[in-house]
């Protein structure tokens, strides 16, 4: 309720109400889409001898069932909470790939406590970049015109992370030792390495299970994913607001971008997916996707 709380009071420290709306609008369109896709994938069976049999409850509680479940992974990947009500690795392929892709959205809807905030206004800037400059506009925000070097500060908040997560699990899964901690082989074992480091850099917590962390080797490079995906990440914000706090206000013009209607809204949920789906998408493909899909 927090996180969602933040874009309104936003608004209001800005006096600009609608761009708090637009900024929620985002964080809500995300989860929404990311409840219903969990939720689906956990009912596909529906109507099949898997479902009849309770295959779609296994590491569920009967108190929740599969609606719940689906429900509060969802809550809990889209923020920083990392409390669970069911075992994720126990969800279908796909549906544990939706709550992945969660995290590594950065966890912007509406994320953690401030830090979903900010992290979704990077990525609005971006998306006010790249449409200002499709379409002829001016790239401007909040009155303070988005250039090279708020870009650039930009690009390596958003790279830092991904670094972390994907050069630690490739790290992590050629080491022998952490491949016999994987209870799972193929496509599912390589989730659950994924998992982890995708919780660990993304600042989530929660565990996909099937994966005995608790080893030397494991303690220091997802304790080192942790810190340093928490902090980098904060580094850069800070200095893209240093950069952004520098310069004079720039009136609106014909010329500036909107960012304050449904459109942007659509705008920044595309750029969101685009800028996770090239950075992800490889991984995904290799763990939950192929054992979705095959």
């Amino acid at each position: 309720m927090i996180g969602f709380a933040l874009p309104w009071t936003m608004g209001k420290l800005i006096n600009n109400k609608k761009q708090g709306l637009a900024i929620l609008g985002a964080m809500v369109g995300i989860f929404l889409a990311s409840t219903a896709a969990t939720t689906a994938l956990e009912l596909h069976h529906s109507g099949t001898a898997l479902t009849v049999a309770g295959s779609s409850m296994e590491g569920k509680e009967t108190r929740f069932g599969v609606g719940a479940s689906a429900l509060f992974a969802t809550a809990t990947t889209s923020t920083s909470t990392g409390a669970i009500d069911a075992a994720h690795e126990s969800f279908t392929p796909l549906a544990g790939g939706v709550l992945m892709l969660n995290m590594m959205f950065g966890e912007i809807s509406p994320g953690g406590t401030g830090s979903g905030l900010y992290g979704m206004l990077v990525l609005a800037m971006v998306t006010v970049f790249l449409c200002g400059l499709m379409v002829g506009r001016t790239p401007e925000f909040l009155g303070k015109k988005i250039q090279a070097k708020e870009i650039k500060f930009a690009s390596l908040y958003i790279l830092t992370t991904p670094f972390m997560v994907l050069v630690g699990a490739g790290i992590a899964f050629s080491n022998s030792g952490v491949r016999k901690s994987i209870s799972a082989s193929g496509s599912h074992g390589l989730s659950e390495l994924l998992y982890a480091f995708t919780s660990a850099g993304n600042n989530n917590g929660s565990a996909f299970a099937g994966l005995s962390g608790n080893t030397p080797f494991l303690n220091v490079a997802l304790g080192l994913a942790m810190a340093l995906g928490r902090f980098i990440p904060m580094l850069f914000v800070l200095g893209l607001a240093g950069s952004i706090a520098k310069q004079g206000h720039v009136p609106e013009s014909k010329g500036t971008l909107s960012t304050r209607n449904a459109l942007f809204v659509a705008l920044l949920i595309t750029v969101a997916v685009v800028v996770v789906a090239l950075t992800y998408i490889p991984a995904l493909a290799l763990g939950p996707l192929a054992e979705g899909l095959r």
